[in-house]
């Protein structure tokens, strides 16, 4: 185990939504500059970041976000855009963007404050809900939006069910870099 590992609760994706992100992402690599492309298999939509955690802490945390998933139901989700965060021209993050679903902000809100009743400190930002596909900017020209043309089909295939959360630990000397940790299965309707 690391030192100081590092844990998030997230939305796991289907394996076949991770494969066609990483198509998407392989169709794009060669028109835009990117220091990092995220590992298909590290796709996911964060709920709550921990950071380092005490075990005491963390086990509390889990206990919660048990108690509170126990009645929870799946839900459908749709990538349906791509987006950035950062500069306009030179952008610190690219990810794939859901269609609003208000069963995923009330999902996020219950594991947030699970969290929060376990003693951590989190981040207060709005949750904009993403997956990112790729960090840093590092093209020698400008980032330019024209630059992420994609086919109009490529996210056709972006609805699935979000049926699983999952407590991730992260290994920053792993590829891929997060493991599951702890499971939360969602009932099926």
């Amino acid at each position: 185990m690391e030192s100081n590992p590092h844990f998030f609760f997230a939305v796991r994706l289907p394996d076949e939504v991770k494969e066609n992100l990483s198509k998407l992402c392989d169709s794009l690599k060669e028109q835009t500059s990117f220091k990092s492309w995220v590992h298909n298999q590290d796709y996911h939509i964060t709920l709550a970041f921990l950071g380092g955690a005490p075990r005491d802490q963390l086990e509390l945390a889990k206990e919660n976000v048990r108690r509170i998933l126990q009645d929870q139901f799946s839900f459908p989700l749709t990538i349906n855009q791509l987006g950035m965060f950062g500069k306009s021209d030179s952008p610190r993050i690219f990810w794939a963007g859901l269609q609003m679903e208000a069963r995923l902000h009330d999902l996020r809100e219950k594991v947030y404050s699970a969290c929060i009743d376990a003693g951590f400190s989190l981040e207060t930002r709005p949750f904009n809900p993403h997956i990112t596909l790729a960090r840093k900017w590092v093209g020698a020209t400008p980032f330019k939006q024209e630059q992420l043309l994609i086919p109009p089909d490529m996210l056709e295939d972006g609805a699935f069910i979000a049926n699983e959360v999952v407590l991730y630990q992260t290994h920053l000397n792993k590829t891929p870099k997060y493991e599951a940790f702890s499971t939360y299965q969602l009932l099926n309707r």
